[in-house]
């Protein structure tokens, strides 16, 4: 299903003293990369919330491979996996400008009720963007 990239610099808050990126801002940058993906189909996080759906992560699973370091330019590319039902999974690469496989993800993420707080199906326009 739909590919997006995503393409970002790394600020020097988001390393170490080495210059190396700190391990737990990969899930942010993993986050701009669903993000993205969804605003390219014309879709916002605002709009679903606004529209009474909350999508929190239930799962996330990171392989690091190489380290990205301060003002790499890195590319998040961000593929969905499957039809989404009650849940949405997507899996992600990250990259330098080199090309090189700095860390893999997946997550997995509910369709939510904001309101009542239990899960509910992929909204209808959301199913809709994904088949044009």
């Amino acid at each position: 299903m739909g590919l997006n990239s995503y393409s970002f610099r790394v600020r020097y808050a988001e390393t170490d003293q080495m210059g190396v990126v700190y391990h737990g801002n990969y899930a942010q940058y993993f986050e701009l990369g669903r993000v993205e993906w969804l605003r390219a189909m014309g879709i916002t996080y605002k709009s679903m919330e606004d529209n009474g759906i909350m999508l929190p992560v239930i799962s996330l699973h990171i392989d690091y491979k190489k380290s990205a370091l301060y003002d790499d330019l890195l590319t998040v590319r961000t593929q969905l996996n499957s039809k989404p039902l009650v849940k949405i999974a997507f899996d992600y690469e990250l990259v330098n400008e080199a090309g090189e496989l700095l860390a893999t993800a997946h997550t997995v993420l509910a369709f939510m009720d904001k309101n009542t707080g239990r899960p509910v199906k992929c909204p209808d326009y959301i199913l809709e963007k994904l088949e044009d």
